[in-house]
């Protein structure tokens, strides 16, 4: 059986100093920071998430929005202030130090979806974990037949990375909506499940990248079936009381999966049946 390596160990259950490089205001309650390892950091796969640490506060999962290929290079993340230590990693400015452990979960399977169609479909802050999937399959638009971005919010000024959405027009379908405008907004209004069924993809070659409140995955993820594409191809990130990052607590647990160790990306094939559970 393999061991794991001392660095593993170490970045599984002991954070890693990084500092903030630079920070950046996405909407009212949410901002992107950069992070740079202090010594050895690790890489990140689309999908994973790490334990972000604040000394004298605590910890609190986070999704990667932009992965660091190798051990050194920078991190990437997208944090909405909703409790003490999100907030507190809101409030860093560039200087401060933060620990991270991980990458904790599994990945986005962009890799094996190579030769098919991509679909992206993101409400709220669920766009940033699925930024790493979006700029892979923009970078390497070849590999890939359709590809495009279903995005939506509850209004203008809740949308992420508004500058990025433009960009990847020029290589990806973006199609963006909010569930309620203001005067100034000059795009689609209803919410994002409703945009599937006018996306262009094969039913039998898409693979569907689904992430954002349970219910928009809810209803995302019926539309996708209600269109024919299998359970196996449909996948989505979930969110749960995650606690230690590593399977060990318990308090992420969905049936006989723990979301940190098991996920927290699944197929509908895996986890369909769990989440017709009433309150599991």
């Amino acid at each position: 059986m393999a061991t794991a390596t001392e660095a593993e160990l170490t970045g599984a259950f002991v954070p890693l100093g990084f500092r903030v490089a630079e920070k950046r205001q996405d909407t009212v309650d949410t901002w992107t920071l950069t992070l740079e390892p202090e010594a050895e950091g690790f890489a990140v796969e689309p999908g994973q998430f790490v334990m972000v640490h604040v000394w004298g506060i605590g910890e609190v999962p986070i999704s990667v929005s932009g992965c660091p290929e190798h051990a050194g290079d920078p991190i990437v993340l997208t944090v909405r202030a909703v409790g003490a230590v999100s907030g507190a990693i809101c409030d860093s400015d560039p200087g401060a130090l933060l620990g991270l452990r991980g990458p904790c979960g599994n990945t986005w399977p962009i890799a094996e979806a190579a030769g098919g169609d991509v679909l992206v479909v993101a409400g709220g802050i669920g766009l940033a974990p699925l930024r790493p999937v979006i700029v892979h399959a923009a970078a390497h638009r070849a590999d890939y037949g359709s590809a495009a971005v279903l995005y939506g919010a509850r209004t203008p000024g809740d949308l992420l990375y508004t500058d990025q959405l433009e960009a990847w027009r020029e290589t990806l379908a973006v199609d963006v909506t909010v569930d309620a405008a203001d005067t100034s907004w000059k795009g689609k209004v209803g919410v994002v499940p409703r945009l599937v069924s006018t996306a262009e993809f094969r039913i039998d070659a898409v693979t569907a990248f689904v992430c954002g409140p349970e219910v928009m995955i809810h209803y995302t993820v019926e539309a996708l079936r209600d269109l024919g594409v299998p359970d196996e191809r449909i996948f989505q990130s979930l969110e749960r009381d995650m606690r230690c990052g590593i399977g060990l607590c318990g308090h992420c647990q969905l049936g006989p999966t723990l979301i940190c160790r098991d996920g927290p990306v699944y197929s509908q094939a895996e986890i369909g049946a769990l989440m017709e559970v009433r309150e599991l």
